[in-house]
């Protein structure tokens, strides 16, 4: 044995899974820590890393599940971090002992670091009682997100046996975009925060200002995301990142109603749009049901808009390099990126 790395058949399915594992419980725990700032319950346990001195795992559930809800939500979204934790963990392990390269084991090993990163954030927002460090956590959360998307592409089954490039002008543009797209869309996201955890005494212009700035980007990320959706729909970009275009498309829609919506939900409807019938008299319920999942739901698509956009970014920058072609005939090309595309469904739809 020259390599560290074992020499047996690899599993390939093993990182592959434990990858998609994590990207399956990442995003439920973006929502539950949505629910934690949307229903102000980050302080609903005071002490951290234990849980009212309490082991985190030994909290008594009866306690837990049958408590006040900022404290369910709180100890929920505690609990899913550490379950994250321990997929990630798992992960480095797995890819330590299976994966022949390099550069995955030390993404691997980069998730890890991230998770305890966004740990040590989340406690240090309790011990410290602090909106800029939740913030910070609030951006590092769908950070993450995305990279735990990345390490899904780069382990997938497929990944490695598109040996063989096929750029094209129409595939390598809609790469571009998508990157463009993607960061535009991070930016949106920290402005978001930025409104999510802005300070009780701020003032009225620091408020309107990341208000206006906010809604303004919504509209560049929507423009942006529409051409991208155009751009994927040329037949010279691969079917998997197409559908990963027009997908992008539809969530930021999607998200623009609810920016709409959630505004709607906490100060009433938007001034400067048409005042349709229901709106008149509308009553805003502070912390009500319906407001609270529409502005978490609304923090949650921003997450996958991310999520959906990079894997478009990161399939198409696999599949769209301008690395010389192989020495190979039309048909084999064309079959394994048939076959790249048909085994990546899984992933695909892991994130739908």
């Amino acid at each position: 044995m020259t390599n560290h790395v074992s020499q047996q058949k690899t599993p390939s399915w093993l990182p592959y899974g434990l990858s998609l594992a994590l990207l399956y419980v990442t995003f439920p725990l973006i929502w539950m820590g949505g629910l934690v700032t949307t229903y102000d319950a980050g302080m609903a346990v005071p002490d951290w890393p234990s849980t009212y001195g309490y082991n985190l795992f030994l909290y008594p559930w009866s306690s837990w599940i049958g408590g006040p809800w900022d404290l369910f939500v709180e100890h929920g979204h505690r609990l899913l971090a550490s379950l994250a934790g321990l997929i990630a963990i798992a992960l480095v392990v797995v890819t330590q002992r299976y994966e022949p390269r390099a550069w995955v084991r030390r993404f691997a090993v980069g998730a890890l670091a991230l998770v305890i990163l966004q740990g040590v954030l989340g406690g240090a927002r309790v011990l410290l009682d602090q909106r800029t460090v939740a913030m910070v956590h609030a951006c590092v959360g769908p950070l993450f997100f995305m990279y735990a998307g990345a390490m899904a592409c780069f382990t997938e089954p497929a990944w490695r046996q598109v040996e063989q490039r096929l750029p094209t002008s129409a595939g390598s543009k809609a790469t571009r975009l998508a990157w463009i797209t993607l960061g535009l869309a991070f930016v949106q996201l920290v402005l978001g925060a930025n409104l999510r955890h802005i300070r009780v005494d701020a003032s009225a212009a620091t408020f309107r200002a990341f208000a206006l700035f906010h809604i303004g980007m919504a509209f560049v990320v929507l423009g942006h995301a529409v051409a991208l959706a155009i751009r994927g729909r040329h037949p010279d970009v691969p079917k998997l990142v197409r559908g990963g275009c027009t997908r992008v498309a539809v969530l930021v829609t999607l998200q623009v109603a609810l920016g709409v919506a959630t505004w709607t939900m906490k100060y009433g409807w938007p001034i400067w749009l048409p005042t349709p019938a229901f709106a008149h008299g509308l009553v805003v319920l502070n912390e009500g049901l319906i407001q609270s999942m529409t502005v978490t739901a609304h923090m949650a698509i921003g997450s996958m808009i991310l999520i959906h956009t990079l894997v478009a970014a990161v399939r198409g920058s696999r599949m769209m390099s301008d690395v010389p072609v192989l020495a190979a005939g039309e048909a084999e090309q064309s079959s394994v990126v048939s076959r790249f595309a048909s085994e990546g469904s899984q992933l695909q739809e892991c994130v739908a």
